[in-house]
């Protein structure tokens, strides 16, 4: 391992999370990390390895110092914008602040439900300091409030309880990509689109720029790209003067041909954006799974506005009163398909899993590496406490591993979605709470047990497009590729999380008492506080007018299975989407030609597959007419351009982002916001 690498990997920790905020909430530029293919990080690398790197002459940087460099990096990009500190501390602080404006919550006292070590502490003495503040901000005009100043003190107490759990949960996912890694990679090679991306860019033996960067279209690519995002961002600045170029297309007359399709939520499929990352990654990724992704929403659309049209709307809540955290039938299926897919890939690689699990117990196997053995290890050492701290939290330990185990499938499907489509914005919303609510029944929860399983959910999983578990996949198959020391580079990514939540939370919680509501976002401070509490309401009443409140709080433990209730709707959704990609999976398992993935199951109504169908029915359809009249060897000529489309994009994304930095500092003022990917 070079000690320069580690460094220049830490480096960018820094970056990511000391700017980051900073840019997403204050700026408003496109987000610098924003799902599970930074910008930041990426189009940094790109900046590097051409303008940077060729001037260090004889120091240049080798391929695997920047693999280790942007394992070490990426592992700290789950922190500071979504998969984090875009809501940890107002969905902390802010139920309090709710709850003087909301009747209902008063009168039902839920916050009362809470266990006091979740929250900050806030009392009538220090109330308009630490809740004003925040809320309103400490900063006085131009003037930024002193360092001082600001309540650290309040917030001891919720940090003390939450940063064990978030760690724990981290470290096991770290250690159980060390398990999955090498049937990945090594049995199953699967293709690793972003780390294909990333690698075209790393230097050679000797240093000399990639290969990519030497061919011609990909730098027509890239500067077609850039200038189109560069033209419309100095379009806002300058609206009379330039045109800008339209991305979006207007299809939606069409719409009042096909009512069944806008009837079942498919009417964003009208107005499909260009995305140019998607169109260059379908050239790295597999035709059928493309195709998949550009139909998958369309079929989504025609189901559920099918069913609808006989009074069946799955997307609709059942239970509980707010749409992302209640419970909805379309949550079960989208689960049902994550097991079977799961189940599938343990199927698949059943040999090595068992392999490596009889070795991390002491049974010597020559087919388990020492990584996978470790790595197993730890999973079960850090799972097994975070099953602990769940239980200290206020769960029964049998709701803490159907909990963990919810957990530990979603964050391994998404993982894997990702390593095999490059599927990079995905969000699939299984929330563990409410997917033992659908099984069990509300009846045998009550609203204090679903409420703390409601605030964990949403502190740990309420934004997963920025989750650790597909960066460290990522990470470890370039690792891997440049023989990088892959248990070393996963210690150090684990330091990473650390240095980045030391920097990231003083530095959120800072601009959140400075600035207070002035940058505050409907979805991060109005959205995520209130959610949980509104079920937790929704559902108390409906249990007080059954009469069964006080059965329903007295229950613990097995009793909670004694007479469990499952939501009928929501188990037929369950039973479907298991069954499709179990079938689905063996099929393409057996037969050669078969022609659906079962990714399209695990997809199908995730919630921002909708805005990219466009583009990955235009990339599909351009590499199969390339590969179709051309052959393989047009293909190979092609792909740089396709790379050039991807950089381009990205790039289009951080120079904004650099310029509106640079403006804020010379003047003072908020530069005009431009988002060049999904916000």
């Amino acid at each position: 391992m070079s000690l320069r690498a580690i460094l220049l990997g830490f480096l960018g920790v820094l970056g990511v999370c000391g700017f980051s905020f900073f840019n997403d909430r204050i700026l408003m530029q496109t987000y610098l990390v924003g799902n599970n293919m930074p910008v930041s990080v990426y189009g940094t690398l790109i900046i590097f390895v051409v303008l940077i790197n060729p001037l260090l002459r004889r120091y240049k940087f080798r391929a695997g110092e920047l693999a280790l460099a942007l394992s070490i990096t990426l592992a700290s990009c789950c922190l500071p914008g979504s998969g984090l500190l875009r809501t940890f501390t107002s969905s902390l602080l802010l139920p309090t602040h709710y709850q003087k404006l909301d009747a209902s919550w008063r009168e039902q006292q839920i916050l009362d439900y809470v266990p006091q070590k979740m929250l900050p502490v806030v009392t009538p003495e220090n109330e308009d300091y630490v809740l004003g503040g925040f809320v309103q901000g400490l900063g006085i005009g131009s003037d930024h409030v002193a360092i001082s100043e600001v309540p650290w003190g309040a917030w001891v107490q919720p940090f003390v309880f939450w940063l064990p759990m978030l760690f724990c949960l981290w470290f096991a996912l770290i250690a159980l990509a060390l398990v999955l890694h090498k049937q990945w990679a090594t049995h199953e090679h699967i293709p690793y689109p972003i780390a294909s991306f990333v690698d075209s860019f790393l230097p050679g033996p000797n240093g000399q720029a990639g290969s990519v960067l030497m061919t011609r279209l990909f730098w027509i690519g890239t500067v077609f790209v850039l200038a189109i995002h560069l033209n419309n961002y100095l379009c806002i600045w300058f609206p009379d003067e330039l045109i800008p170029v339209k991305l979006r297309l207007d299809l939606w007359p069409f719409q009042r041909k096909f009512p069944m399709i806008a009837r079942g939520g498919g009417g964003g499929l009208f107005g499909p954006t260009l995305y140019f990352t998607v169109i260059g990654l379908c050239f790295l990724i597999p035709s059928d799974i493309s195709l998949t992704f550009a139909m998958a929403p369309w079929l989504w659309a025609l189901v559920t506005g099918f069913l609808v049209g006989y009074g069946i709307d799955i997307n609709q809540v059942v239970e509980g009163s707010y749409w992302y955290t209640g419970l909805k039938p379309r949550m079960f299926m989208l689960f049902g398909s994550n097991l079977g897919l799961f189940l599938a890939m343990a199927y698949t690689g059943r040999h090595y899993y068992w392999n490596v699990i009889r070795a991390a117990f002491g049974r010597k196997n020559k087919e388990a590496d020492y990584l996978s053995i470790w790595g197993c290890r730890f999973f079960i050492v850090f799972t097994l406490i975070f099953v602990g701290q769940l239980v200290y939290a206020g769960l029964d330990w049998q709701l803490a591993v159907m909990y963990t185990a919810v957990l530990v499938i979603f964050y391994v499907v998404m993982s894997r979605i990702i390593c095999e489509s490059g599927l990079f914005h995905l969000q699939s919303n299984i929330f563990p709470c409410c997917i033992i609510w659908g099984f069990l029944g509300i009846a045998n929860l009550g609203p204090r047990t679903l409420l703390i399983m409601q605030i964990i959910s949403v502190v740990l999983v309420c934004d997963p497009r920025e989750s650790l578990m597909p960066f460290m996949m990522n990470s470890l198959k370039l690792l891997d590729k440049h023989r990088q020391p892959m248990g070393k580079a996963s210690l150090c990514a684990a330091l990473a999380l650390i240095v980045g939540l030391a920097v990231a939370v003083p530095l959120t919680l800072y601009m959140q008492y400075d600035r207070g509501s002035a940058i505050w976002e409907t979805w991060a401070e109005q959205a995520v506080p209130k959610m949980q509490f509104d079920n937790a309401i929704a559902v108390k009443r409906k249990l007080i007018a059954q009469g069964m409140l006080e059965s329903s709080e007295a229950v613990a433990g097995w009793g909670r299975f004694a007479d469990i209730s499952p939501h009928p709707l929501s188990m037929w959704c369950f039973f479907v989407g298991f069954v499709l990609v179990l079938l689905v999976s063996a099929a393409r398992l057996r037969f050669t030609w078969w022609p659906l993935h079962p990714l399209l199951f695990v997809t199908w109504n995730t919630t921002h597959l909708t805005p990219f169908a466009g583009s990955f029915f235009i990339g599909w359809l351009a590499k199969t007419l390339v590969i179709k009249y051309g052959g393989n060897g047009v293909y190979g000529k092609v792909r740089p351009l396709m790379l050039g489309l991807i950089a381009g994009e990205i790039l289009g994304a951080i120079v904004p982002s650099i310029t509106a930095a640079i403006y804020y500092l010379i003047t003072s003022e908020v530069p005009k916001a431009f988002r060049v990917l999904l916000g």
